[in-house]
């Protein structure tokens, strides 16, 4: 996004996250930009899901060095999906299914509103105290992807290939929600088994093996799951959108039997509602299901 701040709203007198980008005259159609920005903005503050970051208002000014695009939303405190995985390395089983089943629950409802997020990754996740997970940045990776090469330069773009579709690769212009749920898999592959389904230092073998690789299962990676989820994962990992599952939704219902259970805690003890390490014991279904 260029550059994130905590701020706070004097109004309201809240504490928010203030998100900017910067478009140089020289990066494409500045107006065009502008008019997807504020159009994309209006879409992402209207998604009312428990598990999608609320927006609170955007705009844009004029700096010396060019338009100022600016999103203010709201303050997730708690760690990324990424920094969870880098504490962790794995997650156990109910874990992955939960954080998994919470971005269904999110994207449900995105989707709906004609949303496609193109941007999934762990670093777009955030994972509260209390085990709520949000999804970061509706509406703005479509400008982002559309705005130049100032805006995707950000040193991200490894990160950004290991989640991303085969078709989003390819440049298709039309996007569904079934690209999105290939970055879910990517996920959800990347939480069991602690590493992306194509994980490489080379941008090349991975943007390869996205558009003609199948991805290792779980079981050669070391890990034991269940037949059942490691047909979902590979599912939600066709390389054509025609194979994966129809909708967010369909995906959280695929992923009941995994579900923490009520009371389920790690280790069997009791966690406070502070502990980091609880359970994520009631992931909020999309609507509708």
């Amino acid at each position: 996004m260029g550059q994130v701040w905590q701020g706070r709203d004097r109004h309201l007198g809240r504490r928010v996250a203030v998100k900017l980008a910067i478009l140089d005259p020289g990066t494409g159609d500045i107006a065009r930009a502008r008019r997807r920005f504020e159009r994309e903005g209006k879409a992402a503050a209207a998604l009312d899901s428990a598990n999608v970051a609320t927006v609170h208002d955007a705009g844009v000014d004029t700096d010396t060095d060019g338009e100022i695009h600016w999103l203010v939303m709201q303050l997730v405190e708690g760690a990324t999906l990424g920094e969870l995985l880098d504490e962790r390395n794995v997650f156990d089983v109910a874990s992955a299914a939960a954080v998994t089943a919470q971005v269904c629950a999110g994207l449900a409802p995105a989707h709906a509103a004609g949303l496609v997020h193109r941007d999934l990754k762990p670093a777009n996740v955030m994972v509260r105290r209390d085990g709520v997970v949000k999804v970061l940045d509706f509406g703005l990776v479509k400008l982002m992807s559309e705005a130049g090469p100032r805006l995707t330069a950000t040193g991200e773009t490894v990160g950004n290939l290991m989640y991303a579709s085969p078709e989003l690769l390819q440049g298709a212009v039309e996007l569904d929600a079934r690209s999105d749920l290939y970055s879910v898999g990517c996920l959800l592959h990347s939480m069991l088994a602690g590493a992306p389904p194509l994980a490489s230092k080379v941008p090349m073998e991975v943007f390869g093996g996205h558009l003609t690789r199948e991805p290792p299962s779980l079981a050669n990676s070391g890990v034991v799951v269940p037949d059942a989820l490691q047909e979902l994962v590979s599912a939600l990992l066709a390389k054509g959108r025609q194979d994966r599952p129809g909708s967010a939704a369909e995906v959280y219902q695929a992923l009941g039997p995994w579900l923490p259970k009520s009371g389920d805690a790690a280790g069997g003890e009791p966690c406070g509602p502070e502990d980091p390490r609880r359970p994520f014991l009631l992931p909020q279904a999309p609507f509708p299901l």
